[in-house]
C-alpha cells in the first residue's frame, strides 16, 4: 500500500485505537481534506457520550496526528 496521508493517519489511528477500546470507545477515519489540512473524525462507542471526548480528541488525537502526518491543520469530529 502506498505511503499516503491517509495511509499514515490511519497509522496514527491504530497505535491509539488499544487505548479507546480500553475505554469502550473507537474512532472511525472519514476523509482528509488536503486544502485546509482537515482530518474528519467519527468517535464510536463510550466515546460518543464521554464528557471528555473533545478534550481526548484535540490533546491526544489531534496533536498526535499534527506530529505525525505533513499537512495535517485540525482534527473534526463529525
Amino acid at each position: 500500500m502506498p505511503n499516503t496521508t491517509e495511509t499514515r493517519i490511519e497509522e496514527i489511528l491504530e497505535s491509539i485505537r488499544p487505548a479507546l477500546k480500553a475505554d469502550g470507545g473507537d474512532v472511525e477515519f472519514l476523509r482528509f481534506t488536503e486544502e485546509d489540512g482537515v482530518v474528519e473524525l467519527r468517535l464510536l462507542g463510550a466515546c460518543e457520550d464521554c464528557p471528555i471526548s473533545m478534550m481526548t480528541l484535540k490533546e491526544g488525537i489531534e496533536r498526535r496526528l499534527k506530529s505525525g502526518v505533513p499537512g495535517v491543520t485540525e482534527v473534526q469530529a463529525v
